[in-house]
């Protein structure tokens, strides 16, 4: 008789039956006259308990390892002594479907780099880990949820290259034939080549690749990257309502979701926030910091990470929001392609997004007009010729559009509150790191 298999969240619904369940060795406790065996599967945990006895079922008990696939066909019976939900299996049958080597190259005590190299095994071992790529389910089901409301379009813009993007620094030159291409370090332009294709909103979730060699805990090489682009803006407030809209709406999803499991596998109550965000000007929250003792010592137009920590705290103090805009960033620390305020030609129509000290998003009015394009890239000592392809985009009646780039890892990490990037990926990519 075949028995289908049965998760183990679904035990309960089972018991006085016979069924079987796949899942890992967990642990084993293989006693004078009993044998334990602890089955793991994605969601969750079962004992399986079994009188020796049988000789063959001993047998094969006694010969698990840990972290051996397994599927065990036994009766669900009540015990309410057992902690893992009050049921245990009385096991029938024992099948190994595939042996685990011993030892095991990690354990709980192991070190995170350590942990990457094993990364499957460290996923498959951690139901917070796993947790994690739930959350990032349906955080990404979340803003897609919001953009199709707001009608606009997914795209698929390509991630290889023919002339580095932006401003030619910080990307990956890869062997394209007989010439070099480029890995896209963001789909800006391409997103405004839409946006001037008439696709009135458009938005990506897509991998982004930045050849810096940073070592910190926020930095990545290759992440995921959520793009949006906006037609017809009337300003960067537009994309800033966007922005807040599409985050509230998110994380309220998430919390209904997952709120429960994050609080217990993290530590961490999930806040949807309220709408509007605040908005500080760069100029004010420099100010701000200042009055506060901050060093700005080297700091010359931007906020370093213990700026943006500081001032985010004296927003949420002030204001309870977790969240705030800084906005109007100066034109010498914002790409070229970046509005500049019509009363003030020093700062560019710009933001990050700061979510709990974190700079989380980056976005802006974009310029649209082909001429101060032009102008603002000579500027910046850059040559039209190699981004020819995109500056026509603007000859032939581009309309004003604007935009944000926001990292996937980066929103993972503080809604869970973890401490690297690293955790909130799968396999992260790093100056050191290009395996497994």
């Amino acid at each position: 008789m075949i028995h289908s298999r049965v998760p183990v969240s679904d035990l309960r619904e089972h018991v006085g039956r016979t069924v079987s369940v796949c899942g890992w060795v967990n642990t084993l406790r293989l006693q004078r006259h009993m044998q334990f065996v602890i089955v793991r599967d994605h969601t969750g945990m079962v004992q399986v308990a079994h009188k020796r006895g049988n000789r063959p079922l001993e047998a094969q008990l006694e010969a698990l390892t840990p972290e051996s696939a397994v599927k065990i066909t036994g009766r669900v019976v009540d015990a309410a002594q057992v902690k893992l939900g009050g049921l245990e299996i009385v096991p029938e049958a024992v099948q190994v479907l595939n042996p685990a080597a011993t030892p095991l190259p990690i354990d709980e005590h192991t070190g995170l780099e350590q942990r990457m190299d094993w990364r499957f095994l460290d996923v498959r071992r951690r139901p917070a880990t796993q947790l994690l790529f739930a959350v990032q389910t349906t955080l990404e089901q979340g803003m897609r949820e919001y953009a199709y409301a707001q009608g606009a379009t997914e795209m698929h813009t390509p991630k290889l290259m023919g002339t580095a993007s932006e401003s030619g620094a910080e990307v990956f030159e890869v062997g394209y034939f007989s010439r070099s291409a480029y890995l896209a370090q963001s789909p800006q332009f391409y997103k405004q080549m839409a946006i001037a294709a008439g696709i009135d909103k458009v938005f990506e979730i897509g991998p982004v690749f930045r050849a810096e060699p940073s070592f910190t805990s926020r930095h990545a090489t290759e992440f995921t990257g959520i793009d949006v682009e906006l037609a017809w803006a009337d300003g960067v407030e537009d994309v800033m309502a966007f922005e807040e809209q599409m985050l509230a709406h998110t994380i309220a999803k998430v919390a209904e979701a997952h709120g429960e499991a994050i609080a217990e596998h993290f530590g961490v109550e999930v806040t949807v926030p309220t709408t509007p965000f605040p908005r500080v000007t760069m100029a004010d929250a420099q100010e701000i910091l200042r009055k506060g003792g901050w060093d700005l010592a080297g700091v010359k137009e931007d906020l370093d990470p213990e700026g943006e920590r500081s001032i985010s705290a004296h927003i949420k103090e002030a204001t309870g929001h977790e969240f705030v805009f800084i906005t109007h960033y100066p034109v010498g620390i914002r790409p070229f392609y970046h509005m500049r305020a019509a009363d003030d030609l020093s700062v560019t129509l710009s933001f990050d997004l700061l979510w709990k000290g974190l700079e989380v998003t980056t976005g802006a009015q974009r310029e649209h007009r082909y001429d101060v394009l032009l102008k603002q890239a000579a500027e910046k000592g850059m040559s039209p010729e190699p981004m020819q392809d995109y500056l026509n985009a603007f000859r032939y009646g581009c309309p004003p559009h604007g935009g944000l780039g926001m990292g996937l890892g980066r929103v993972l990490m503080v809604l869970l509150g973890l401490d690297s990037i690293r955790q909130a990926s799968f396999l992260f990519r790093g100056p050191n790191r290009l395996t497994p």
